[in-house]
């Protein structure tokens, strides 16, 4: 078991099994919001369902209209229950405030301590993310 601190953007808890992406994510070109994947091609997550995981990866790109798709997501139960990100972009920020979907990001260590990561729990109350397995 690994702890490293968090940084709440949208406050919540959550535990789960991850999806991790090493690559940022481009909500309005990047990702079906009826399947709940990416769908760009080039992404090492590419088709895999994040419904109901914490889905983690570095930060989002492209239109600011991405919030929207994360709103969809949420309104088609198709959301993942957290986000993390190595730094929070106004995009997902604003998504997972719209959607209710907590949201942490990581100041002081490096996202890639996550990739080999099974499943993770997150407290903003205690600033924690703690990797279980």
């Amino acid at each position: 078991m690994k702890t490293l601190k968090i940084r709440a953007i949208v406050d919540g808890k959550s535990k789960g099994e991850i999806v991790y992406s090493n690559l940022p994510i481009a909500f309005l070109q990047g990702v079906d919001p009826e399947k709940g994947t990416v769908s760009d091609p080039k992404s090492p997550i590419y088709d895999q369902p994040f419904a109901g995981k914490i889905l983690i990866f570095p930060n989002a790109v492209g239109s600011s209209v991405g919030a929207y798709v994360i709103y969809r997501l949420s309104k088609n139960h198709k959301a993942p229950k957290a986000i993390v990100n190595q730094t929070t972009d106004i995009t997902t920020a604003s998504g997972c405030a719209i959607a209710g979907i907590p949201l942490f990001d990581l100041p002081e260590n490096d996202i890639s301590e996550l990739s080999q990561a099974k499943e993770i729990s997150l407290d903003a109350g205690k600033s924690e993310l703690i990797i279980e397995k």
